[in-house]
């Protein structure tokens, strides 16, 4: 059973250009997101992204032990497949480019519950939005693939999942006591996002990547 660590990200978004590469105390985004990651135990690693930014990207895949894999700039559905045949996985961790606190400790215990459990997709309930990874059987995807026709499924790699419950093992847990915060955001979408985001940086960096329940105290804290 191979794992691939797959980081959906592109730099064309229109609200907040580029943002994968603005910095954050001790690096940019999609570093401190390749950072928590590489906590995280895979056969392979990799930024999905698009032509248009796999130069810019690069360098810092590079620097941080990720592999780079440039594919459909609109169909993200098949863009995860093809990343799938290329790097040989059954069994994708799906993460966000724009979550620069994804946290490696929920990525591991949902990863477990997911193996025990023989899912076919999982994912934590409860916990800042932002910081959770979905965990999905490539046979899931490359179902979706075949089947989905809505440009939505073909967008969000889910979708189709969540949409057919009757076909797939869906495990949906919610987060371990402490690192649950449901009304939490510390995704990036907009410049309001991140500089609150950069705030937290700023507290609560310290070489290391900054764990939920670190998050959860901060946000309590700081409302």
């Amino acid at each position: 059973m191979r794992t691939g660590i797959f980081v959906q990200v592109r730099l064309g978004s229109t609200r907040l250009p580029s943002k994968a590469l603005l910095p954050l105390r001790g690096g940019n985004l999609i570093a401190h997101v390749m950072r928590s990651l590489a906590r995280v135990p895979a056969d392979e690693r990799a930024l999905l992204t698009d032509s248009a930014s796999a130069e810019a990207l690069t360098p810092f895949a590079d620097a941080e032990g990720f592999k780079l894999f440039a594919g459909s700039p609109e169909d993200v559905l098949a863009r995860y497949c093809d990343a799938c045949r290329r790097y040989g996985v059954d069994r994708v961790v799906r993460a966000c480019g724009d979550n620069p606190l994804t946290s490696p400790a929920l990525a591991r215990e949902i990863m477990a519950f997911h193996a025990r459990k023989r899912a076919d997709l999982s994912h934590y309930l409860g916990c800042p939005w932002g910081t959770g990874v979905e965990v999905v059987e490539s046979g899931a995807l490359f179902e979706a693939e075949r089947e989905a026709t809505d440009p939505v499924e073909r967008e969000h790699i889910t979708t189709y999942h969540y949409r057919h419950p009757e076909r797939f093992s869906i495990l949906e847990e919610q987060a371990p006591a402490g690192m649950r915060a449901q009304d939490a955001r510390v995704s990036i979408d907009t410049r309001e996002d991140y500089e609150r985001v950069r705030r937290m940086f700023e507290d609560l960096y310290a070489g290391a990547p900054i764990e939920a329940d670190e998050v959860v105290r901060w946000v309590r804290d700081h409302g």
